[in-house]
């Protein structure tokens, strides 16, 4: 896709040029028969890497000389938290990964010397030779997605969504040698990346995985990507002492679901299958990518796990495709005729290796089993294991030796050094969108008054997003980035050298009037479940009201939007002279600076270079838009985005809101252990009150904390421990429940008690000070301790009794407790009463 913008109307009609012979998306419906795939319909090749005959000979003789138990242990991968190294050894696992919350210790903030020395108690575990046992190394697997992101002081690069906006594959090659050089030094020799994604809907929560809507970006990325971490095929660099094991994921249509609803269902027709989803395998697999991730997501109702037409009619015998598939996070297990501990079906489809985080154990004993029964044949098993085998021998990894001993390992300077940062930054400078500049007020000369605003500027973590540090990437500080810039530090560093200042409000107070403003604000970090949306409405008005102030005065303003995605944030952009597009940026500040900023005498150095890989939605319910769609109609159409030279004022955009959008929160409070927009979790005791957002905090005075804690996946719910007495708060602005609360409606609540010592526990609903008397929950929380999962559903209409305004409902939920408890939540919404309902919990 070119680099060009076109002239600004409300409505970008742009039809990009490497979309322009793609055939039109279409979906079939549920009831169609999609079991006729033609895999000769898929593109056909053959795999770019010759038959490495000594390597051959090597397997056979391995599989000559192992046991069935030794076979079973190598399609196995166990995560670090739920395995030892006298495990691995014991059951000759082939592999093993560190989740997206796990880490040596279990501490996400484990320095890498402790990285590196795990790495070494592991290889010399699954190398063991005694008692006869074949001794093959095994694979170290990480979701080293944006740089080597779990690891403190490493290089954190942009999510794929902004690398798609700098459209520039040659910087694609660069990224990926740096975060093999980082991998290396810790020890690892895997990495699950890159997502070749092609999202359609702006409602997942993993669109910011995906480089772009348009297939065409997301297949000029594989190759160089691949190559990059693998090194050349074909070449002596491939897979040498500096570089690693790729994976492409997720083998298919994960960005296609319905309503964008991660690991859904995907309904599309083959040819765009193949077409769109399918776009960035072919290049993958002829940069000889070693490894492809089945994905979570079902075609048509059959789960990519154990798609058997898809793993192996399609992707090995048409494609080519000679390395080895690899589950994702228990993935098996949603294969019909399954459970996460048994799954014959999903290996014999032609998944190779099963991701069994915590189920490894069960697993290897069940598959071990229907080896033996023949349910799974011999043939099939030495299969996969020679699969697994070759891409070890490809790798070198019978010849490395310890990981602290290898080329690279050790030294640590390598992380977050000068050089990887200065990519990164590259990265970042090339990624940023300038959305609207009205009277080219960008860039800003660095010698006047610059108020910066708004908590984003200063908060790296905020930047880098989901999967930094941990999954979801919540509760990181700028510590925790001991060789990143914040854009607040940046901006700093760009007016040092001149005459201006820059001071920093979060809110955006000041006693000397500036010249002009900077206000950064955005999403805060997500990965999927907890990113999943019912729209694409950015409902955070912090930010807005900080820009309302500025325009009030007539100060000129800069917004810079932090996101995962495109979002509808039209008060937002109005409210701006200027709006930049920044994406997920990561630990490198300084790459917005570089083009926001002219240098000290007054000159422009670098320009915005970024073009929309997405479409930008004109209004909150354009979830899904395409470029090629029939009723294509966005604010900002692919492709889109100024440069600074350009002289384009964008009108005032329409500010009304989508009627069915802002009903959502009406009926729902807490999902997945996070609050429903626009509603906040809050913290009170006799100390004071404090606003959760995410990761652990705690109340003014101790009496309450909260932290994330998983439940049907990770980080899915949130424990709250009372120490004391303390109140935990669903608040926002009043919201009316009468007609629900006439309507005999009730609220469902999904919790679990872990402990609970009360002297009172108490429910109340939108009462602030003028109710009678709470809802009494002690009894049921005192029974329910250690009982497991519950589903209480209390009547509205009994809040309404005990004198809840139900036309003014400031707290649809609040739970009080005197006593010391520790209640796990996942849900708190209204529902239909079906019967079930009382004025008890």
């Amino acid at each position: 896709m070119s680099k060009v913008h076109h002239s600004i109307a409300f409505a970008f009609v742009f039809l990009v040029s490497s979309c322009s012979g793609m055939e039109k998306t279409n979906t079939t419906s549920y009831q169609e028969d999609i079991s006729n795939i033609q895999p000769q319909a898929w593109p056909s090749q053959q795999s770019p890497l010759t038959v490495n005959r000594e390597h051959e000979k090597k397997i056979a003789a391995l599989l000559n000389a192992m046991t069935v138990e030794e076979k079973v242990g190598q399609i196995i991968q166990a995560d670090i938290n739920s395995v030892t190294p006298n495990e691995v050894r014991e059951y000759y696992l082939g592999a093993v990964l560190n989740g997206g919350n796990s880490a040596p210790e279990n501490n996400n903030r484990a320095s890498a010397e402790k990285w590196l020395a795990l790495a070494d108690k592991f290889w010399l575990a699954s190398t063991d030779k005694s008692d006869g046992r074949v001794g093959i190394p095994l694979l170290w697997g990480s979701d080293a997605v944006h740089g080597h992101n779990n690891i403190v002081g490493a290089t954190i690069f942009p999510h794929n969504i902004g690398l798609g906006a700098a459209n520039d594959p040659l910087l694609m090659a660069k990224i990926g040698k740096v975060t093999a050089t980082e991998m290396r030094v810790t020890g690892l020799d895997w990495t699950f990346a890159p997502t070749l994604a092609v999202a359609r809907n702006s409602r997942w929560g993993r669109t910011y995985e995906s480089f772009s809507e348009d297939p065409a970006i997301v297949a000029s990325y594989a190759e160089p990507l691949v190559s990059g971490i693998q090194g050349k095929v074909n070449t002596d660099q491939f897979l040498n002492s500096h570089h690693i094991i790729s994976t492409a994921k997720h083998f298919i249509g994960d960005g296609g679901t319905l309503n964008g609803q991660d690991q859904g269902d995907n309904v599309d027709d083959q040819i765009t299958m193949r077409d769109v989803h399918g776009a960035g395998y072919p290049p993958a697999i002829q940069a000889g990518v070693q490894v492809i991730m089945a994905s979570f997501n079902s075609w048509h109702g059959i789960k990519m796990h154990g798609h058997k037409t898809m793993l192996t009619d399609v992707l090995v015998d048409q494609m080519g495709f000679d390395g080895f598939v690899v589950g994702d996070w228990n993935g098996h297990g949603q294969v019909e005729g399954c459970t996460n501990v048994s799954c014959a079906n999903a290996f014999n489809a032609g998944l190779d290796m099963f991701m069994a985080p915590d189920s490894w154990k069960q697993l290897y004993q069940n598959t071990l089993e229907q080896v033996k029964s023949g349910e799974i044949t011999l043939a099939r098993l030495d299969q996969a294991v020679a699969r697994i085998l070759r891409v070890k021998l490809r790798a070198g990894l019978f010849d490395a030796g310890l990981p602290s001993s290898r080329p690279l390992a050790g030294n640590y300077k390598l992380l977050g050094s000068e050089s990887h940062r200065a990519v990164a930054r590259e990265a970042v400078r090339k990624s940023l969108v300038l959305l609207k500049n009205n009277r080219q007020l960008i860039p800003l000369s660095p010698n006047q008054r610059i108020l910066v605003a708004g908590t984003a500027a200063d908060n790296i973590g905020q930047a880098s997003g989901g999967w930094t540090l941990s999954w979801q990437g919540t509760g990181n500080a700028n510590s925790d980035f001991p060789n990143g810039q914040s854009i607040l530090a940046a901006i700093k560093e760009a007016v040092t050298d001149s005459q201006g200042t820059v001071d920093y409000h979060p809110e955006g107070e000041f006693e000397v009037r500036p010249d002009v403003a900077i206000v950064v604000f955005g999403e805060q970090p997500y990965a999927e479940f907890q990113g999943d949306r019912p729209h694409v409405d950015f409902t955070d008005n912090t930010g807005l009201e900080v820009l309302k102030k500025f325009k009030a005065l007539n100060i000129p303003t800069v917004s810079i939007f932090i996101s995962g995605r495109p979002l509808w944030v039209n008060p937002e952009i109005n409210a701006s002279d200027a709006f930049i597009a920044a994406w997920l940026p990561g630990s490198e500040g300084g790459g917005i600076a570089d083009v926001i900023m002219r240098n000290e005498q007054e000159k422009i150095e670098h320009d915005f270079v970024g073009r929309l890989s997405f479409s930008w939605p004109k209004s909150a319910d354009q979830e899904v838009l395409n470029a090629e769609g029939a009723d294509y109609d966005p604010l900002f159409a692919l492709g889109y985005g100024l440069s600074v030279t350009d002289n384009v004022n964008v009108e005032q955009l329409n500010e009304t809101q989508v009627a069915t959008l802002s009903d959502y929160h009406i009926s729902n409070f807490l999902l997945s252990g996070a609050a429903v927009s626009p509603w906040r979790l809050v913290l009170s005791d006799a100390k004071g009150r404090s606003q959760y957002l995410q990761g652990t905090s705690s109340s003014a005075g101790g009496n309450i904390s909260v932290e994330s804690a998983d439940y049907l996946a990770q980080e899915d719910s949130i424990i709250v421990n009372w120490l004391g007495q303390g109140r935990f708060l669903i608040e926002g602005e009043p919201v009316d429940l009468e007609r629900q609360s006439n309507g005999d409606m009730a609220i469902q609540i999904d919790y679990r008690v872990l402990s609970a010592n009360l002297q009172r526990a108490s429910i109340k609903l939108g009462c602030e000070n003028q109710c009678k008397s709470p809802l009494d929950v002690t009894k049921t929380l005192q029974e329910k301790a250690g009982d497991g999962w519950q589903q209480g559903f209390i009547k509205l209409s009994c809040f309404a009794d005990i004198g809840a305004d139900m036309k003014n409902i400031k707290v649809p939920f609040e739970l009080e407790v005197i006593g010391s408890a520790s209640i796990q939540l996942n849900k708190i919404k209204v529902v239909a009463n079906q019967g079930q309902a009382s004025c008890q919990l």
